[in-house]
């Protein structure tokens, strides 16, 4: 990790406080010092922490106050009452919150007052029963940054593979009409970008998988790699990219595969999930390319029937944690 100058604290909002958002915050909390993490701060209503967790709490009613509290407790931004929190059954009123803390979160982020936000898991169901009206969290907050939904980039990353979703929330039947030479010349260019300006590589080297079995077999299996695909990728390979495809998706990522790429681009959402998920099911990071902002998440979602059992694993959040600084840092590096 780059050392720096001090960072302002990073902003967690908890997320809808009937899943595992609180639960895996505070415990991150409680491994602060055994892995390192920078000073953060939960932004929602204290009640969902108090929920699940006995460990202390400590208001603040500003992001400064955060770093001198979090050596002895969870710092905690109050923007609202959630009403009665029951772990395990999300409302109306959680999801509200939910939804209060994040916009905070972002704001405080785009005024400098944070280093970046970790978002904890939401439920989309009760999120759109509330105004919400994105397909995820990804897409609100580059809205909010001002930064088109083409030009934010969902990368899932863990410490043995990079993953982008070229196409992500919609319908597998529709991915084949979704996908254009210039969408993936658009979530190549900001990958390349992001590896950069996030990671710290200099040149880094893109992998691209084909959409069809075999990445099309030249025409027998489908034609999106000869009329898409690869045009895309020798246009950018001309303007200098170290990019190949498209390849066979189903050689990609063996350990030997691995090796000699820095980022595997996918046509579709499992085709990139899968893979990262069952490398990297417990730490890997949800983080967003594209934005003025850092912003980061665990990889998996609210856990709503484990919620409240004291079984959450915090590895994910840990680690986007942890990435969060190492992105904020490596931001300050690339100037």
């Amino acid at each position: 990790m780059i050392e720096a100058v001090p960072l302002a604290p990073f902003a967690v909002p908890l997320g809808d406080p009937a899943g595992i958002g609180p639960e895996i915050v505070a415990k991150s909390w409680v491994m602060r010092e055994a892995r390192g993490l920078a000073p953060f701060f939960a932004v929602g209503d204290p009640s969902a922490l108090r929920a699940v967790w006995l460990g202390p709490i400590i208001p603040i009613s500003a992001p400064e106050e955060a770093t001198a509290a979090f050596a002895t407790g969870l710092p905690c931004l109050e923007i609202a009452k959630a009403g009665e929190i029951v772990p395990g059954s999300p409302s109306v009123d959680g999801a509200r919150i939910a939804f209060q803390a994040l916009e905070v979160a972002v704001g405080l982020a785009r005024s400098g007052s944070a280093a970046g936000i970790v978002t904890a898991p939401v439920g989309k169901e009760q999120l759109y029963g509330v105004g919400f009206t994105h397909p995820g969290q990804t897409e609100f907050v580059a809205e909010r940054c001002g930064v088109s939904a083409y030009n934010a980039v969902m990368m899932l990353a863990g410490p043995s593979l990079k993953v982008v979703p070229i196409t992500i929330h919609i319908a597998l039947a529709d991915v084949p009409a979704a996908l254009t030479i210039d969408l993936i010349r658009a979530r190549a260019i900001t990958t390349a970008k992001g590896m950069q300006k996030n990671f710290g590589i200099a040149r880094p080297r893109l992998a691209v998988a084909g959409l069809n079995p075999h990445a099309g077999e030249n025409g027998a299996l489908g034609r999106e790699e000869i009329e898409i695909i690869r045009p895309a990728i020798e246009q950018l390979r001309a303007e200098g990219m170290d990019i190949v495809g498209p390849l066979a998706a189903d050689g990609m990522f063996h350990a030997r595969a691995r090796e000699t790429y820095d980022v595997a681009l996918c046509m579709y959402h499992d085709q990139a999930l899968i893979p990262i998920k069952t490398l990297n099911f417990d730490d890997g990071v949800n983080i967003t390319l594209g934005l003025p902002i850092v912003r980061t998440s665990p990889d998996h979602g609210t856990a709503f029937g484990i919620a409240g059992t004291d079984s959450a694993n915090p590895g994910a959040m840990i680690a986007a944690i942890r990435m969060a600084e190492a992105a904020a840092r490596a931001r300050i590096a690339y100037g």
